[in-house]
């Protein structure tokens, strides 16, 4: 309820700081009553979600930075402070910023330990041995169901992760969803339910990560029809529940009986569809705002960010989604956003287990929200409270019912200057306190201790290293070389083909069941953005049929556009490419127009042999050489710098020394 009254100064043992300051004249107060015996759901933690190889170069990093970027992720007490961590399931297929590994790759297949997923969760447990653990797959390798994803393969596909997480690396995944923002099967859920218990596992199942638009809230509606449906989900959860900025939660769904997730979410995006979390103004505001209203008008009891570090290349979908942004590993640079900070506003005071208190949930009289948690075991409770968007300043009176802790509070301030401050310290009078909130800030109120800011910073920035050179030799068999980022396929160390040493090799020869309907061929990039002039070689060896390729001046790589586009097998690139029958071409790919054949011909070429391909740029002159011989020499200006990659159809090939320079 709100009442006006005198507004008057709270006792602080610190530090009087300007935005908890007094007035003297008479103000109207919003008056919020903490009643701890207010009925509320079960708070269930902020999570992230490292899926869509959103997470790829955060293993590459050196140490310390990449202990540094962990700890501000997981580490609790210390920054984001992380309490729930999903990962992407694996399949070899494009999933938004890459292809991630999959565990089987056949039938009889069984490896848990490619990729960086396992590595990634086994970090945030070391940090938080009381992490959530989730998982959920964008894809499936194409032997999956015949081609359907569907399946009673895929049930076992799913079971096989969970339980390869638990005896390879002690990971307990807890949760387990159904296909990302993909129309489900309802047979195919109760399976998976099934199988899951089938294999002695209690994860618990998540349904069904729709996108608005999807009839994001159809499972409610269906749960209610079929009862086994209703009995396999464990969690109901969404993506970005709002619409116009309005959360969509239908009443029906929150009487379903069953927890409600923001299963993937982020702060609005910008101008162009852009995201960027880097200021407080462009992205920390509006995922304070979320964190609050999701709970206020949704009853979600859980929110999850998609990506919890932007760790892929900048000329992918969505670059800076993620919490921090680290993906210059050559560097050791990192910065650490605003978002993070938010984060704690909620993790730093209310762990799992917390409930709210709706009584003391709801909205600030003078633009806000505001949320009230307390602890299940101790009279401890904690507020916080937004004003994105107010104008002017508001005062709130604060009066503590019976049952919860009268003693000091402590005051915690983020804004446009401010990150994460611990800014005053009252002492109640009779349970009473006020507070004056500036406007367009966050600050979390409790009378918990503990919370820290962490303080660790990265190197500089600095290019990537150019020239550039890569023979593969150091790199761990089965595993992807240092910045090399899949976008489809998978490029894995391997002992080379009659040569001695280690090569690249791209290994899935079956084109996965992707996630949507168009994805790009084979092809695994790195380096710099604003490389103009250069030369990218490689000596490459076909072991099937099909054919291998190298590309440069890639400018984007951007899997949205080109589905929009319709322009499916490359990036924004120039490629040259040779089939194993010797055929060959030097194509322009471009995702605002139509593709460019700029040269084609015929070479000696063939199955089981090495050659050395070489594409070439100066200005708007283009060469594309094989063996030392020039093939193609052509005018073009469609890209005028960019990115290099190399390439294959879903067929087995072979790189070794890889250089640009």
């Amino acid at each position: 309820m709100t009442r006006a009254k005198l507004y008057l100064p709270f006792l602080l043992t610190g530090t009087l700081i300007t935005s908890c300051c007094f007035r003297q004249r008479p103000e109207a107060t919003q008056e919020i009553i903490v009643d701890g015996s207010s009925p509320g759901r079960v708070f269930e933690g902020i999570g992230g979600v490292s899926a869509g190889a959103s997470s790829r170069l955060l293993i590459d990093y050196p140490e310390p930075a990449r202990s540094q970027i962990l700890d501000y992720l997981f580490k609790p007490y210390y920054g984001a402070s992380l309490q729930h961590l999903k990962v992407e399931v694996g399949s070899d297929s494009n999933s938004t910023d890459g292809s991630e590994p999959s565990h089987m790759r056949s039938r009889t297949d069984a490896n848990f330990d490619r990729g960086y997923e396992w590595w990634l969760m086994e970090q945030a447990q070391a940090r938080n041995p009381s992490i959530i653990l989730d998982c959920l797959p964008w894809g499936a390798p194409g032997w999956i169901g015949g081609g359907h994803y569907y399946s009673p393969d895929m049930a076992n596909y799913m079971a096989r992760f969970v339980e390869g997480a638990k005896k390879a690396h002690g990971l307990d995944v807890r949760y387990a969803g159904v296909w990302n923002e993909t129309r489900y099967d309802i047979g195919y859920i109760e399976l998976l339910k099934k199988t899951l218990q089938k294999y002695g596992l209690p994860t618990r199942v998540v349904c069904c990560d729709l996108y608005p638009g999807e009839r994001q809230w159809s499972t409610i509606s269906d749960m209610k029809a079929h009862p086994q449906f209703m009995n396999a989900i464990d969690v109901v959860g969404v993506h970005y529940p709002r619409r116009n900025g309005q959360v969509t939660t239908p009443p029906e769904a929150k009487t379903i009986g069953k927890p409600l997730w923001s299963t993937e979410d982020q702060p609005p995006f910008g101008p162009g569809g852009a995201i960027s979390q880097r200021s407080w103004n462009a992205g920390g505001k509006g995922w304070a705002h979320i964190l609050n209203d999701n709970y206020i008008s949704g009853r979600f009891t859980k929110t999850e960010i998609w990506s919890p570090v932007t760790s892929y290349y900048d000329i992918l979908a969505a670059p800076n989604s993620g919490l921090m942004y680290a993906n210059t590993p050559w560097s050791g640079h990192y910065q650490v956003q605003s978002t993070i900070w938010v984060t704690a506003h909620t993790t730093q005071f209310a762990q799992p287990g917390w409930r709210y208190l709706n009584t003391a949930c709801g909205r600030l009289s003078g633009t806000g929200t505001y949320v009230t948690l307390r602890s299940p075991s101790t009279d401890d409770y904690s507020m916080v409270l937004e004003t994105i968007g107010a104008k002017e300043a508001q005062n709130v009176r604060i009066e503590i019912a019976p049952g919860l802790s009268r003693g000091q509070v402590h005051v915690w301030e983020t804004n446009a200057t401010r990150r994460f401050d611990h800014i005053a310290d009252i002492t109640p009078r009779s349970g009473e306190y006020n507070l004056r909130l500036d406007p367009d800030a966050l600050y979390s109120v409790t009378t918990t201790t503990g919370q820290r800011k962490g303080a660790a910073a990265g190197a500089a920035a600095a290019p990537f290293p150019f020239p550039y050179q890569e023979n593969f030799d150091k790199t761990t068999l089965h595993q992807s070389p240092r910045y090399f980022a899949d976008q489809d396929g998978a490029f894995e160390a391997l002992p080379c083909m009659s040569r001695p040493g280690r090569c690249l090799q791209q290994v899935v020869t079956h084109r996965p069941i992707s996630w949507g309907q168009l994805s790009p061929d084979p092809f695994s990039l790195l380096g710099s953005e604003d490389w103009k002039d250069y030369q990218v070689e490689a000596d490459v060896l076909l072991a099937s049929p099909g054919y291998v390729s190298l590309i440069g001046r890639i400018d984007s790589a951007n899997y949205f556009l080109n589905k929009k586009s319709g322009t499916s097998r490359w990036p924004s690139s120039y490629v040259f490419q040779v089939h194993q029958n010797g055929q060959w071409e030097l194509d322009s790919v471009s995702y605002s127009s139509p593709d460019k054949k700029l040269a084609a011909g015929s070479a000696r070429f063939g199955l089981n042999a090495w050659h050395h391909l070489c594409l070439s740029f100066r200005g708007d002159q283009i060469r594309a050489m094989m063996d030392g011989h020039v093939l193609a020499s052509v005018q073009d200006t469609s890209h005028r710098q960019g990115m290099v990659a190399v390439g294959s159809g879903w067929n087995l090939a072979q790189f070794d020394n890889f250089q640009v320079r």
